[in-house]
């Protein structure tokens, strides 16, 4: 694997580059240089103007050229086509500016894995809507395919900062009620919410059809609570704080985090929703690989 690879994938680097859609398109292309000397090898990402030819599709479409390099079908993708309509939901809560040590804040890795999945997809030719929110929606922006958009949605995603409470419920069940043609519900969030709460906002989705991706995003430290001898906790949202020897609790928070975690994810399973822990510290690949295994399942 090369140093390239490594170095765009590396939420850390990347972060200190300058402009949202140059560290958007660095994690993109750090990617798909690694497709093939990771273990992700077999899957691609057709950048071009084209689609796999399907059953039905007009063969006069197909494009020959592309057949004689690749002796596969490739249908000629125009620019108003999509083949997805995707929804990416973005938790901007008091929670998510959390980090530790040097580590970028949980916000942070949110809003680039953001704008790295909004750049793929947009040159794929898939359509990106935005939905931010804290303890209500803050911005919608509707799902759109030119890639003109990208300049709209970077622009929004390197305008968030956290603040408020957090109150995903009212989110999921809002956006599911607003969202009416069947897509692709991305979700970012610490999911720092009641677990029934967000159950229910994630089985409403599903129950009007979607397809939905939840990726769990937690500092490394709110996972081993590996903190001091002794140690002040402050409640970003409240403010209120908390002194105590981490050791002793150490276990018992251990084994909530892992329970809590357990619940959503056994749930998402009985409801066929892919669910994905990911902590700060974690190359972007993970993520990414999870959305191209799942967009090449659904098509």
């Amino acid at each position: 694997m090369n140093t390239n690879y490594q170095q765009y994938l590396n939420p850390d680097i990347v972060s200190k580059l300058k402009g949202m859609e140059i560290r958007a398109r660095m994690v993109v292309e750090g990617f798909i240089a690694g497709l093939h000397k990771s273990p992700y090898h077999g899957f691609s990402v057709e950048f071009a103007e084209h689609r796999q030819y399907m059953p039905g599709d007009n063969i006069r479409d197909i494009d020959w050229k592309v057949y004689a390099k690749s002796d596969r079908f490739y249908i000629k993708q125009f620019e108003e086509e999509t083949n997805l309509k995707a929804y990416l939901l973005l938790d901007c809560s008091g929670s998510m500016a959390y980090h530790s040590d040097n580590r970028i804040s949980k916000l942070e890795y949110a809003r680039l894995l953001s704008g790295a999945l909004s750049y793929m997809m947009l040159r794929q030719r898939d359509s990106v809507g935005l939905v931010t929110f804290d303890e209500k929606l803050r911005r919608y922006i509707p799902p759109r395919s030119k890639y003109g958009h990208l300049h709209v949605l970077l622009s929004e995603l390197a305008n968030q900062a956290p603040s408020d409470k957090t109150n995903i419920t009212s989110t999921l069940h809002e956006m599911a009620d607003r969202i009416k043609r069947r897509g692709l519900v991305i979700i970012m969030s610490d999911l720092l919410d009641e677990a029934p709460k967000i159950i229910s906002g994630l089985k409403h989705f599903r129950y009007n059809k979607h397809e939905v991706i939840v990726f769990h995003i937690l500092d490394p430290r709110e996972r081993d609570f590996a903190f001091p001898q002794e140690a002040i906790f402050k409640d970003m949202e409240t403010g209120e704080e908390l002194t105590t020897l981490p050791y002793q609790i150490k276990k018992y928070y251990s084994e909530q985090v892992k329970a809590f975690s357990e619940e959503i994810a056994s749930a998402c399973r009985q409801s066929n929703i892919d669910y994905h822990p990911i902590d700060t510290s974690m190359p972007f690949d993970k993520a990414l690989y999870a959305f191209l295994a799942k967009r090449e399942r659904l098509y």
